[in-house]
């Protein structure tokens, strides 16, 4: 096999043009059988397997820089970088990354996990060589999903302008991680018919440059051309920032690909290059369903994927908007392009009119919840936690300065798992709590979100509910409005916690009355605005308190409780604030995120026995 032999981008420049169509199938073979073990980001790495080896072909990444948008593309780049033997441990602890990860390899130029920023960190990794006289290239792969998002073309927008030496490569799949949507998908759908012009311009340059004064004649041609050009019909919007366009071209043509690749490379300007390809290319189950392919948990590679939708949180706040938005119409539902992932694609098929799927693009997503909202709609945008703060700003200034009516449903709040730290949503607690006004929500069960959605829709200014990737672990009863409750009384420390933590601490409870403790376990129904007079009255009994979150410290609601106690003049004899601290979180299953960092039921219990008593 000619996989087994490549251990570094070098043999892969060392294979023959014969080989590389076989390398390809192989890697193929790869990569569905290292995702079958540990699941991952299928559809998106099947189709980006000729573009991979044909950017290891052409760039040395060990020195030039090639910046991945989001990252879901990657594992082919990583199999060819000295990592494949890693793939068995893929997405666990302690394991290779799903996602670029530039501690992990050299390879590895930056960080990505989120859209819409490579070009942007692109061109600063241009103008940081031109500064400093270096001599390697740089090229950001840019999905067109990414391309929805305003980030790419405030970089695109610059770098056209730059005169930079950087290679843009466009990624066309038609998708994201849902179907496209919107006016770029259009634009791109029409480049894809233009003939192939630049292929016959490559050998026309050629040939002027070694004829006498031919470099003289090609800048004037090059000239008439374009003004004709723009006569004919419109430019291309890449070329009007700026760019040198070239393409489309097939994304699945490994020998057109390198050599359109080197070709751009060795333009002293920046070139966006117009890549068409399949998304789950080559294996039937992800090729033809590919936004359900798009990240799937282990499976049977000769069934492919299980593609049935789970009861989950998403799948709750999902089926219970549909009820609500039949019952009040002015009800809307938003996603930036995560209709599958926030469970809202049963709203889209049964309300399709106030359904708004505004591609990768969550500040405007909120923004435009803003206006819906002023005009009496009640929008609900279902959005993932970390994903959430990119529209921070919006929050403030657009919601929450008006009090605007705005129901933010916060997916995959807290620890999320395999997807590791750019997934995390470990941040929404401290800058939610901190916006005026905002009222904050947190279910622990299906019965609790349910209670929880209908309160938010009908209540009036901002509210947030957030909640957890997966199911529940223990079911709760609805909601009864009020802020807090004790779930178990007790007299020797008071535990608090919210969301399905409360199900770490009510276990802990129960592990510390085996040792003869009594814990007084207190549940938070809403941390926004907090009321800590169940808290401050507990306290007052049992002198003792620990609160456990899966946030970071600064912000988290086990500050405030804190300053809410010292706010009382009560000064408890012991006070533990369990949490993530001043880090961000690796990857890992939950449980294991949970019991490596004291945060699950015998870290609890542990702390309170050593520590607290």
């Amino acid at each position: 096999m000619i996989l087994e032999r490549i251990t570094s981008p070098a043999d892969v420049k060392s294979l023959s043009r014969e080989e590389l169509p076989q390398l390809c199938s192989e890697l193929r073979t790869f990569l569905v059988d290292a995702v079958s073990r540990t699941g991952g980001h299928l559809a998106s790495n099947l189709g980006a397997v000729e573009l991979t080896v044909a950017l290891h072909r052409v760039y040395d990444t060990s020195q030039d820089r090639l910046v991945f948008d989001v990252g879901h593309q990657c594992y082919v780049h990583k199999a060819l970088t000295g990592r494949r033997e890693l793939f068995g441990t893929l997405r666990q602890l302690g394991g290779l990354a799903g996602f670029p990860k530039p501690e992990e390899s050299v390879h590895d130029a930056f960080i990505a996990g989120h859209a819409s920023n490579s070009v942007s960190a692109a061109l600063g990794m241009a103008r940081a060589r031109t500064l400093s006289g270096a001599g390697y290239a740089v090229a950001a792969l840019i999905g067109d999903g990414a391309l929805t998002g305003g980030l790419a073309y405030e970089g695109l927008n610059d770098a056209g302008a730059s005169g930079e030496p950087l290679v843009v490569i466009l990624n066309d799949n038609g998708m994201s991680i849902d179907p496209n949507v919107g006016g770029v998908a259009t634009h791109l759908g029409r480049l894809r018919l233009r003939p192939g012009y630049y292929r016959f311009k490559k050998g026309y340059r050629a040939l002027l440059s070694h004829i006498p004064g031919g470099r003289r004649f090609y800048r004037f041609t090059h000239r008439l051309k374009t003004v004709l050009k723009k006569a004919i019909y419109p430019c291309s919007m890449f070329e009007d920032m700026g760019f040198t366009y070239l393409g489309p071209i097939d994304g699945h043509n490994i020998e057109q690909l390198c050599t359109t690749l080197a070709w751009a490379k060795e333009m002293d300007c920046p070139v966006l290059l117009h890549v068409h390809t399949t998304k789950g290319k080559g294996y039937a189950p992800a090729e033809s369903q590919p936004e359900r392919s798009h990240g799937v948990s282990p499976f049977d590679p000769s069934v492919g994927p299980d593609l049935g939708r789970a009861i989950d949180f998403s799948y709750i706040l999902g089926h219970e908007l549909v009820e609500l938005a039949g019952q009040d119409r002015r009800v809307c539902a938003i996603t930036a392009a995560m209709a599958e992932g926030t469970g809202l694609q049963e709203f889209a098929s049964a309300w399709p009119k106030r359904f708004f799927d505004v591609g990768i693009a969550e500040g405007h997503a909120a923004a435009m919840a803003a206006g819906l909202a002023k005009q009496g709609m009640v929008p609900v945008f279902a959005v993932y936690s970390s994903f959430l703060q990119r529209s921070f700003d919006m929050l403030l200034h657009d919601i929450a300065l008006q009090g605007l009516h705005v129901v933010l449903a916060v997916d995959r709040a807290g620890l999320v798992g395999a997807d590791g730290p750019t997934h995390h949503g470990c941040q929404d607690v401290g800058y939610l709590t901190q916006i005026p006004g905002m009222t904050v929500l947190c279910p622990a069960g299906f019965a609790e979100l349910k209670a929880m959605l209908r309160h938010a829709v009908a209540a009036p200014g901002p509210v947030a509910i957030r909640y957890p990737r997966g199911g529940e672990d223990r079911q709760y009863p609805a909601w009864d409005g009020e802020p807090a409750a004790i779930l178990q009384p007790g007299t020797d420390v008071t535990l608090v916690s919210y969301g399905t933590l409360t199900d770490e601490i009510l276990d802990a409870a129960a592990l510390l009355l085996e040792k003869g403790v009594h814990a007084e376990v207190i549940k938070l129904h809403r941390i926004a605005p907090l009321d800590p007079a169940l808290v401050i009255a507990s306290v007052k009994r049992t002198r003792r308190l620990l609160v456990l979150e899966d946030c970071n410290e600064n912000g988290s609601i086990g500050q405030q409780l804190a300053a809410a106690l010292a706010a009382a003049g009560i000064a408890p004899e012991a006070l533990r604030l369990k949490n993530l601290k001043n880090k961000f979180a690796p990857q890992g299953a939950v449980a294991q995120l949970r019991q490596m960092l004291g945060l699950d039921a015998g870290g609890v219990a542990e702390q309170v026995l050593e520590e607290m008593l």
